[in-house]
């Protein structure tokens, strides 16, 4: 009964529950970063040692290693998404535009997208080249700062990919993935 408190059968993901994890005096480590460095916190490692889990070291070796993870991944993540524009979409987009060079009222809002996508790949670009030097710099830096240019940079293409005639996109759609196999 003395843990009944922590018990939460809602949703997890929805808005309220930041305010009832508060209420209940619960953390809400909503990121990798957030709940790592919580993993070799005092009163995580005197939990660890009285129980006989882990050591201190261990601890502090395990929160390392989560680091190391999320920035080793997410960093790959970061390069793939810059090759999959600046060699796939940004050559796809200048095709398209050509197709309008004869009609230019036709292209609509495709240029503006276009140079958008390059804007907010060099924004992330330049974010990539001012990574902090510890591991723990890095993760947050890379949750808080550099996924939400991430997210910039995506939501360029998903415009692009709406203006874009299908046989010019150069990656499967959404679509084309999940219903691929009703055809």
């Amino acid at each position: 009964k003395e843990n009944r408190h922590v018990i939460f059968t809602g949703n997890g993901y929805s808005k309220e529950w930041p305010e009832e994890a508060k209420k209940r005096g619960l953390p809400n480590l909503n990121t990798t970063p957030l709940a790592a460095a919580h993993f070799n916190s005092s009163k995580a490692k005197a939990l660890f040692s009285e129980m006989g889990i882990f050591s201190n070291e261990e601890c502090d070796a395990r929160a390392e290693v989560m680091f190391e993870n999320y920035v080793t991944t997410l960093t790959i993540e970061c390069d793939t998404l810059v090759s999959m524009v600046e060699n796939a979409i940004l050559p796809a987009c200048l095709q398209d535009l050509a197709i309008y060079q004869t009609m230019p009222k036709l292209k609509g809002e495709r240029e503006t997208v276009y140079a958008a996508i390059q804007t907010q790949t060099d924004k992330l670009k330049d974010l990539l080249s001012k990574m902090p030097k510890t591991i723990r710099e890095e993760a947050t830096y890379l949750c808080d700062t550099v996924k939400p240019q991430m997210q910039a940079v995506r939501e360029q293409v998903d415009k692009a990919e709406g203006l874009m005639d299908k046989e010019l996109y150069p990656f499967p759609t959404y679509q084309e993935l999940v219903y691929s196999h009703h055809s």
